[in-house]
């Protein structure tokens, strides 16, 4: 008993000397539904949200996510009831209210079509023959919502990726931008072997460029510091090499490879 006793005194000793770290808080993390990068479905919560929560587990924090509609997530994150957001694209808008991180990870952006369709483009222009399904809350690349947005383009404005595929399913639209690991997930959970043989992507990636982030309010006073942290455990996350394994989780018909821009 003595012992014990004795253990216990040092132990509180220890954890109550001058030099003795704080643990740092539970971070708490709006987000959205996006599988495979962003999922209540998956037991790692998604590609992108296990990369930001090792980042941040590098750095000392652990991390809770709360699935929430993205437009809710991305408001509420900017009054500051969130400690960040997972995951955006990048937008110059979302400068004005947050903090936004090094690249996350770079998505593939891709025409998805019916293989009945024997789809070639070079640059948007060549679009403007097709009909096209694309979701209003998505960020696409600016060239292309002010084609959309100026009429240039036969727009069909959807609630989501899958409702998109529906409608190229049942020949209501021609094409649908999509990002490539998003589709492939959705034609194999939410859809027939034979309906996913009928629809293909264009090897060609719509942007080479389209960076994803994590945003932190600048409505809270430690989003800077948290920023850096996170930075510097992303880095350390790309060094290791489990990174690439987790960024190799998703598995898309050969047929579905892509090029560059």
């Amino acid at each position: 008993m003595a012992k014990r006793l004795g253990t216990f005194i040092a132990a509180w000793l220890l954890a109550s000397a001058p030099w003795a770290v704080a643990q740092k808080p539970a971070l708490k993390i709006a987000t959205g539904e996006l599988a495979p990068y962003a999922t209540e479905s998956r037991p790692d919560q998604g590609i992108a949200l296990s990369i930001v929560r090792r980042s941040f587990e590098l750095a000392g924090y652990q991390v809770e996510y709360t699935f929430l509609p993205w437009s809710r997530a991305l408001a509420e994150t900017r009054l500051g009831k969130w400690d960040a957001s997972a995951y955006w694209g990048h937008k110059p808008e979302h400068e004005a209210s947050f903090l936004l991180s090094d690249n996350v990870l770079t998505e593939q952006w891709v025409m998805v079509h019916r293989k009945a369709i024997a789809l070639q483009w070079n640059a948007l222009p060549d679009l403007k023959p097709y009909r096209m399904a694309m979701i209003q809350d998505y960020t696409y690349t600016p060239q292309i919502w002010a084609m959309a947005n100026a009429g240039e383009l036969k727009v069909e404005r959807v609630q989501d990726d899958r409702a998109a595929l529906k409608m190229l399913l049942l020949d209501r639209v021609d094409v649908s931008p999509m990002e490539r690991n998003v589709a492939c997930d959705l034609l194999q959970k939410n859809f027939t072997p034979a309906e996913a043989s009928r629809l293909s992507a264009h090897p060609k990636l719509m942007t080479d460029s389209f960076t994803t982030h994590l945003l932190l309010p600048k409505a809270r006073n430690e989003s800077a510091t948290r920023l850096a942290e996170f930075n510097a455990g992303l880095k350390k996350l790309r060094a290791s090499g489990e990174y690439n394994k987790l960024l190799a989780q998703v598995n898309c018909p050969t047929a579905w490879s892509v090029t560059t821009k």
